[in-house]
This record gives structure tokens, sequence and C-alpha cells, in this order.
């Protein structure tokens, strides 16, 4: 009989888990600003930071980024988190990616995202 495969969670509360990694995959829980104040060039950077620490922790970077998924409240913000995302993106391992509309849970956020990467 085979074992199961450990599944590692990190910071883990009552309601989520900040990431979990499993058979060589990291997957983070959508990350959103501490200080909701900032505009959307401010708020990008922050999550951005936030993604790149939660990966280093996994034992990976960004440019093993599987699916990257962003949801901002207002689709004019879109050049503004470009702007801040293209800067941040490794060159030539830009992964695939998803940007939607979406109403998020506080409504001082501008932008939440979701990725998951490769471990290795």
């Amino acid at each position: 009989m085979a074992s199961e495969a450990l599944i590692q969670r990190f910071d883990m509360g009552k309601r989520l888990s900040e990431m979990a990694v499993h058979n060589g995959v990291a997957y983070l829980a959508g990350q959103v600003a501490d200080d909701a104040s900032k505009d959307i060039v401010g708020q990008t950077e922050e999550v951005l930071k936030m993604v790149d620490d939660l990966l280093q922790r996994a034992g990976t970077d960004k440019s093993k980024i599987l699916m990257a998924q962003i949801h901002l409240v207002d689709l004019s913000d879109f050049d503004g988190m470009n702007s801040v995302w293209d800067a941040w993106v490794t060159p030539d391992h830009a992964p695939p990616r998803a940007t939607v509309q979406s109403k998020l849970a506080d409504p001082g956020w501008r932008v939440e995202v979701v990725v998951t990467a490769a471990v290795n």
C-alpha cells in the first residue's frame, strides 16, 4: 500500500492556510494588501512581495509559477496593476494568467492574487 503524500500547510488559521504544498506544487491563498489605503500600484507591489515571500518559504520562486489569477475590483486599475506585474515577472517565464473583475471582501482592497507554483 502506497503511503499518502505529505501536505504541508503554512500559516494555518481557523478558516484557511496561506499556502499548502503537495506533490511538488505550492498553492497560495489569495493575497491582498495589508495596507488598503494604498493605490493599485502600492497594493500590487505589496501583494507581489507577499507572493515572493511565500514562494521562498516553499523553496521555489516566481520563475516556477504555473498559473496566476488576478482579481481587480475596477478594471480601470488594469494598466496600473500591469505596470507592477511587468516589472516583477521573471523574463522568459511569464506564467499563464487570468485577470477578472471581482468584488473583494474588504472594500479597501483593489487587487487579490492567487498563484500556484512548482516546487523543485
